[in-house]
């Protein structure tokens, strides 16, 4: 066998020069660097990993560690067409199984294999947040939606088998959209994003520059705290409040991080706003770097988000030319510098401190808490960590006064906010409503997803992404508001709604979910470890027919003695659907059990299309 040559890293020394020099530390440019050397191998060799190393001052057994912790990186070549088929349960529901089964019986492989020519790798990977188009692939990095559509499916086999490289020219799926705003959607019509002159043409800019020339950092906090904003990647805290967490007297650097790395499954609603209407979040960063006195921002964009990295990174360009980024902000005195970091492959980054470690060139382990991150964050500096949707309300409640903003959502959570609504329903997609929406309008509305598809009935909804409690049917007359969801007993996280009818298995549904948990649980906590390997570990079993009597009461106890003992909230998520499912439809976990079938999914199924 012949070996392939030593590639030449002195290629890269000008690229890694600039890499470096964007971070306060070496150790943060690791996750850079290997995605450079990726880039230009195909996959990171042990000279790849040794080159970074070096670079970043450690051992080639730290990035070792890394490199195997994210699933982005790959150490051996994969094939020149890499189709990776979501299986989360938004695309479970949507028939993603019948995707793998096509691929299969097309090229002879499975998932984790390439086919004897060495074209085309098959992958199967959890959410990639394009829920809206279920059930959702990447080949070769770029998006194909509806792939229970045989003409579009057709298509991709067209186009991988006529040798075709690199971008592969797939039209987008068509998307719903309320595109009407009042807040964040006013720009999403244009699928090829709004530009700077654009979003200036449109009032943009113009909040931030009231902020840079009349207003204090504290009269900018006390107005966002007015507005009744709150955190809107999941956790709902009043944003005004967190930024008033920053110490004021530190000598330290601030630093402002932009959450991006959004991973929950059944949300899509942050991949939009960097896409269509990037502006909007840059102009929302400024003012927030004002408010806490910041002047380096960093944002954190998921690694499968090659388009919205590649458009958000225009704007920031565009921004820097217009001198609305850079030293010295419009003859302000204020300066901002804002670095976009790719990441490579981790749901778990999407928790605050997993993030900044990460962002350190880390594992994305969660840290203990206190210090919080507005004391001790990135690089042990104070440290604010804000969702790409929260940071984006910020200019028009600037322009339109905290008293507009407030009105728009319910007595304690101001504004409206996108709503990612997919599964079984007539019109999947994305809606910006009040907070205080009903969950049963976002379905059922004519102006939202239209209802239950083919007629058929309602089953059950996940109103918050896959980590929040499910509902029943009868359930769903609630406000989406976060203070109302708990009242019911789950939560309104991320708005993302999953819809499932009467066809959807529930017992197959929870396989679904504790699948993706114990896939993305970082390990660093043995309650999550192994909670979730062994709630899967229960779950195949009854799948498989083979369950026991004494299974869903494990399952409880399990789920019961993962919730709150771990560092981050990671095993309560875990936990909280093995506990709803359950106590919700016991009978038809108790009748799978007794009875060794599904009478729903007998053919393998969720959901089927029958």
């Amino acid at each position: 066998m012949t070996r392939q040559p030593v590639f030449d890293f002195k290629k890269l020394e000008e690229q890694a020069k600039e890499i470096l020099s964007r971070y306060e530390e070496k150790r943060a440019a690791t996750l850079p660097l290997l995605w450079l050397a990726q880039e230009q191998i195909g996959h990171l060799t042990p000279e790849a990993e040794q080159w970074v190393a070096d670079k970043v001052g450690k051992s080639i057994a730290q990035v070792r560690e890394v490199v195997s912790f994210y699933t982005l990186y790959h150490t051996k070549p994969v094939g020149k067409y890499h189709v990776q088929v979501c299986v989360s349960l938004p695309c479970l529901l949507k028939g993603s199984d019948r995707v793998i089964a096509q691929m299969k019986e097309r090229y002879g492989i499975s998932p984790g294999q390439t086919s004897r020519d060495g074209q085309v790798t098959l992958s199967t990977v959890e959410c990639l947040c394009a829920c809206e188009s279920a059930p959702c692939a990447q080949i070769n990095r770029q998006y194909v939606g509806c792939l229970t559509d045989k003409n579009i499916f057709e298509m991709v086999i067209q186009q991988t088998s006529t040798g075709r490289g690199g971008n592969l020219n797939l039209p987008e799926p068509p998307l719903h959209i309320a595109a009407d705003g009042p807040v964040l959607s006013l720009r999403f019509k244009n699928s090829q994003g709004t530009w700077f002159d654009s979003y200036a043409a449109d009032g943009g800019y113009q909040a931030a520059k009231k902020v840079l020339t009349s207003m204090k950092p504290q009269e900018v906090i006390d107005l966002v705290l007015k507005s009744n904003l709150r955190g809107l990647g999941g956790a709902g805290f009043p944003t005004g409040r967190k930024w008033s967490f920053i110490p004021k007297d530190s000598p330290k650097p601030k630093f402002l991080v932009v959450n991006a790395d959004e991973g929950e499954p059944g949300t899509f609603k942050d991949r939009y706003i960097l896409e269509r209407d990037p502006h909007a979040l840059i102009e929302g960063m400024i003012i927030a770097a004002y408010a806490i006195g910041s002047h380096k921002s960093y944002v954190y964009i998921r690694g499968e988000y090659d388009r919205p990295i590649e458009r958000f990174s225009k704007a920031v360009e565009e921004a820097y030319a217009k001198k609305w980024l850079g030293k010295n902000i419009q003859g302000s005195g204020f300066d901002l510098d804002v670095v976009v970091h790719r990441g490579a492959g981790a749901y778990i980054c999407g928790e605050e401190t997993a993030l900044l470690s990460s962002l350190e060139g880390g594992k994305g382990f969660p840290k203990l808490k206190p210090p919080f991150p507005a004391i001790e964050g990135l690089f042990k500096c104070p440290t604010i960590v804000n969702n790409v949707e929260t940071l984006s309300c910020v200019p028009p409640i600037i322009k339109n006064g905290p008293e507009w903003f407030a009105k728009l959502g319910s007595a304690k959570q101001g504004g409206t906010r996108l709503y990612s609504v997919s599964g079984h329903v007539n019109r999947p997609g994305l809606y910006e409503a009040s907070a205080a929406v009903s969950l049963k309008e976002l379905i059922e509305g004519q102006q939202f997803a239209q209802g239950v598809r083919a007629g058929k009935k309602l089953k059950a909804v996940i109103p918050g992404g896959i980590s929040a409690k499910i509902l029943k049917a009868e359930e769903i007359n609630v406000a989406m508001d976060f203070d109302s969801l708990m009242a019911a007993g789950t939560m309104a996280g991320s708005a993302g709604v999953i819809v499932m009818d009467e066809t959807t298995c529930i017992v197959e549904a929870l396989r679904s979910a504790s699948h993706f948990f114990a896939d993305e649980s970082c390990g660093q906590c043995s309650p999550c470890r192994e909670g979730t390997g062994w709630i899967l570990k229960i779950m195949n079993r009854v799948r498989e027919n083979q369950g026991r009597k004494v299974d869903l009461d494990n399952l409880l106890s399990i789920a019961g003695n993962m919730e709150g003992k771990t560092i981050c909230v990671f095993a309560d998520a875990a936990a909280w659907p093995v506990q709803s499912y359950i106590s919700k439809f016991r009978e038809e976990f108790e009748y799978h059990i007794r009875e060794g079938r599904c009478d729903l999914a007998s053919h393998g199924l969720v959901g089927s299309n029958r």
